[in-house]
């Protein structure tokens, strides 16, 4: 070996030892940081999930677990996919929710993500994480599989940037087809539970310029695409499990899975709206939420009236939703006793309109109208949401900064959102600066986002970009005020630099294309 030392002089032998301080990265640790960690069910994210109340969905969660377990009966070719379907509100994510539990208590459960528009996670609203979340749950569900993943990733190392079809080729169906040809053959089974696929949104990989000329992405694509690559897992024999889709009755779904205009036989659809009657689930919901504030405010026992339920399920349509905002709106509304706020909702009135949604509109409104000021809290609500959405501040979306923001006095949150506690999950606060806002349903973003069905509560896009652009150079003429302070003052500054113009132009906001550059408004660093 040659002595780069020979000759040298003033020097003492020793002994070179170099010492890797950064291993290299496993092929699993390089899936697992792919993943959207907060679309599996029992995630951190979803602690405060909707489930299915006791006793309640009882014979739509058994005619699911039963398919999962035994399939379609009498069918020739096994039918690996079933859609859940229905309106806004019905329960399917609850349902999607409770299925999953008791899939996973069962040892038959595989893989599950749960889409979310409202999400401030990007990786729960876009699929570009998705196959990977489901491989990364696979290869957690028997070591030869979690074999058979790993060593694919060490022979594809780009696999991560290739589209969908290529990742569940590489990533689920190979080591799948590896594992069944073995001599000792798993006897793999078990669901993969997809929910809210509807609200998926769609991928633009193009920046907003070139957008313009190419037309922009529409989410019904990336919905199609995700359909595609699953049917393709269904189709191959090496798949065991079965997939359960929940989705909105939206175009796409109801082609894709039209047995008129698809081949592919899929096992028949489930409605919870059609197939299935609500009304008696949504009266035990109701009786015994309405028993326990009963109990906690000490109301006598003839409380609520006989017909009160009966009008309560009547208003509800079907929809678990209306059910869970009323009992929301009595336990947390601080303006009145529950006795009171429930006399409200009864003696609202609306007018008969062809809206299937109208008496969850009707609510909507009512508890929106509790604010002290009703147009400035939609604004607010709103532009929780526009920020929620930015990708580069995913780390400064907590409910502090938002209110730093925000607020041009203290106390301000409090008093626009004190009111809306059955709409908005508020952190309490001494968990303002670690908690986001967050929403309950996607229905209540969809009913502000539709002048239609909100009237008077309606607020323009635009007009929320210009209340944010006030608030932002507000924010930062407090940043350079030395008298100024805030807990979070030094993370809030680094929030800031996370708002320049070009991201709000590249969500759309035309009206910020006339304002000042970000060049004109200095923050402090």
């Amino acid at each position: 070996m040659t002595n780069y030392f020979a000759g040298a002089q003033g020097f003492h032998d020793f002994d070179l030892r170099i010492v890797n301080v950064n291993p290299s990265v496993g092929p699993l640790e390089k899936l697992e940081s792919r993943i959207a960690a907060g679309a599996i069910h029992d995630s951190a994210e979803r602690c405060d999930a909707p489930k299915c109340h006791p006793d309640t969905r009882v014979a739509v969660q058994d005619d699911l677990y039963g398919w999962i377990v035994d399939g379609d009966g009498g069918s020739e070719q096994p039918r690996k996919i079933k859609w859940v379907t229905g309106p806004a509100g019905t329960g399917k994510t609850a349902v999607m929710g409770s299925l999953a539990v008791r899939c996973a208590a069962g040892g038959l459960l595989a893989a599950t993500f749960f889409f979310a528009s409202w999400s401030a996670s990007i990786g729960r609203r876009r699929k570009t994480a998705f196959i990977t979340t489901i491989a990364h749950q696979l290869a957690q569900h028997r070591e030869d599989l979690n074999n058979a993943i790993s060593d694919a990733i060490e022979r594809n190392p780009g696999i991560f940037d290739k589209n969908l079809q290529v990742q569940i080729e590489v990533l689920v169906l190979a080591p799948l087809r590896e594992i069944a040809g073995r001599p000792d053959r798993p006897g793999l089974r078990g669901a993969i539970i997809i929910d809210g696929l509807d609200e998926c949104e769609a991928e633009q990989y193009h920046d907003a310029s070139s957008a313009a000329t190419r037309g922009a992405r529409e989410n019904a694509h990336d919905q199609l695409e995700i359909l595609q690559v699953l049917r393709t897992a269904s189709s191959d024999p090496s798949f065991p499990f079965r997939i359960v889709i929940a989705s909105r009755p939206e175009r796409i779904f109801r082609e894709f899975f039209d047995p008129e205009s698809n081949p592919t036989p899929f096992s028949p659809k489930l409605d919870l709206h059609e197939d299935y009657n609500a009304e008696a689930d949504i009266a035990l919901f109701l009786e015994a939420h309405l028993s326990r504030i009963r109990r906690r405010y000490n109301l006598p026992s003839s409380w609520p009236p006989p017909e009160t339920i009966q009008t309560l399920v009547e208003n509800a349509s079907g929809q678990f939703i209306y059910a869970a905002t009323v009992i929301r709106f009595l336990d947390e509304s601080p303006n009145a006793p529950p006795d009171a706020q429930l006399k409200s909702i009864l003696e609202m009135r609306t007018t008969p309109t062809s809206n299937p949604l109208e008496q969850l509109d009707a609510l909507y409104s009512h508890v929106l109208k509790s604010s002290p000021n009703p147009a400035l809290s939609v604004s607010w609500i709103r532009a929780i949401n526009m920020l929620a959405r930015w990708t580069s501040i995913m780390n400064y979306r907590q409910a502090a900064h938002v209110n730093v923001l925000l607020q041009t006095e203290n106390g301000e949150a409090e008093h626009l959102l004190g009111a809306l506690h059955s709409l908005i999950q508020i952190p309490p606060p001494d968990d303002h600066a670690t908690h986001p806002y967050k929403f309950y349903h996607k229905s209540f973003l969809d009913f502000l986002n539709d002048p239609n069905r909100c009237g008077d509560l309606y607020i323009d896009e635009s007009d929320v970009g210009v209340l944010l652009w006030d608030r932002f150079i507000r924010a930062c003429t407090r940043g350079r005020d030395p008298h100024f302070s805030d807990p979070v003052m030094d993370s809030f500054l680094r929030l800031l630099s996370q708002l320049p113009l070009r991201l709000i132009i590249s969500e759309g906001i035309s009206c910020f294309k006339d304002l000042p550059t970000s060049a004109d408004v200095h923050c402090s660093p």
